[in-house]
């Protein structure tokens, strides 16, 4: 079989030598096409165009140019459009993925029938199959939901999102978020109360983080926030470089993130949605304790006993931040209950069989 995944910078995960930052689904795409690339499958990644160069190949996989369908705008996606047909045409793939929301799917749906691909769709967050995205996206939601729901197959990254489709009355398979090995094992000491990182979108709530660091001025803060909505990082970062209680970053590389994660004592998480966040997971490896405002995946926190959401209850996740400034050996206790979250639940292994087990065979 042979596998194509259109992803923006999925291939800056892959490179030894990119400084540049990408989000959690460019990581998961890397993580997948990486796995299957060890099993022998041809796997290629359609990337974004940044000005690198067609045909790399890192990690087994195979990196091509597909023009700058990444910016989301009509006049680059024309320009890319023949490119993207002529990597398909040269690669025969078999099988085309998607990870997340974006007019691509539509997009790759009209052109299937060409060239003969099964298409499937990864979710990443709640919002692409509860409607949300649609409601906020008129015109772009509903080509996107189109292709969705005309895919050969979905999959879903959590129950919940397992449930949100068969609602539709859209047949899925489910396979957990993939891990990105740790490189060496975890030496650092806890010298950070409390670590935030995201990139930087509304949908992140980065000042409610800052509200938190004001709160508690007598703990340690990190913030990792890699610009992508140029106002609200403006307004963060003229905000954070006045506290003198947290260390800001305009990006960290994937190769150096871990280390982050492994100095804090509670990774903080301010979104209004998510679907399974790579953060919960790098927290687990780092043994580090959760402390949600509103992002629930699954029983997580009913299961395990590694931290609290407070279910947007922003009075009491400030007292509770409080609390565990204090408490030492309690948010111990809560990072080796994540660091078992991360054992029992997330092995590639396991969960690469079960992605290629929800695939529909292919038919030339």
């Amino acid at each position: 079989m042979r596998f194509l995944f259109l992803s923006s910078y999925a291939h800056l995960v892959l490179d030894p030598a990119s400084t540049r930052v990408s989000g959690g689904a460019e990581l998961q795409v890397a993580l997948l096409a990486r796995e299957l690339a060890g099993r022998g499958y041809e796997t290629t990644i359609a990337a974004g165009d940044i000005g690198q160069p067609d045909g790399q190949v890192f990690q087994g996989v195979r990196i091509r140019n597909g023009g700058k369908f990444q910016t989301g705008g009509l006049v680059d996606s024309l320009r890319a459009l023949p490119r993207v047909a002529r990597i398909l045409r040269e690669e025969r793939p078999d099988h085309v993925l998607i990870l997340g929301w974006t007019a691509w799917l539509f997009i790759l749906w009209l052109l299937r029938p060409i060239f003969g691909f099964q298409l499937h769709f990864i979710c990443g967050l709640d919002t692409e199959v509860n409607g949300g995205f649609r409601r906020d996206n008129p015109v772009r939601g509903w080509l996107f939901e189109f292709g969705m729901r005309h895919c050969d197959q979905r999959f879903a990254m959590t129950k919940l999102q397992e449930r949100l489709f068969q609602k539709q009355g859209m047949p899925c398979s489910l396979y957990r978020n993939l891990i990105l090995p740790r490189a060496e094992p975890r030496t650092a000491e806890k010298t950070v109360d409390f670590l935030w990182v995201a990139r930087c979108q509304p949908i992140k709530q980065p000042h409610i983080f800052l509200d938190l660091v004001e709160a508690i001025p007598e703990a340690r803060f990190e913030m990792i926030c890699p610009c992508e909505d140029a106002a609200l990082f403006e307004s963060v970062r003229i905000r954070a470089e006045k506290l003198p209680n947290l260390i800001f970053h305009n990006g960290v590389p994937y190769r150096e993130v871990q280390s982050h994660y492994d100095r804090a004592r509670v990774f903080v998480n301010t979104s209004t949605w998510e679907g399974w966040p790579n953060s919960f997971i790098q927290s687990g490896l780092a043994s580090t304790a959760l402390l949600s405002l509103i992002v629930r995946p699954d029983t997580l926190f009913e299961d395990f006993q590694l931290g609290a959401c407070m279910g947007g209850d922003r009075e009491r996740f400030v007292v509770l931040a409080r609390q565990w400034f204090a408490d030492r050996v309690a948010t111990e206790a809560m990072g080796r209950e994540a660091e078992r979250f991360v054992r029992e639940l997330h092995d590639n292994t396991k969960e690469t069989d079960a992605f290629l087990a929800g695939l529909p065979v292919a038919k030339r």
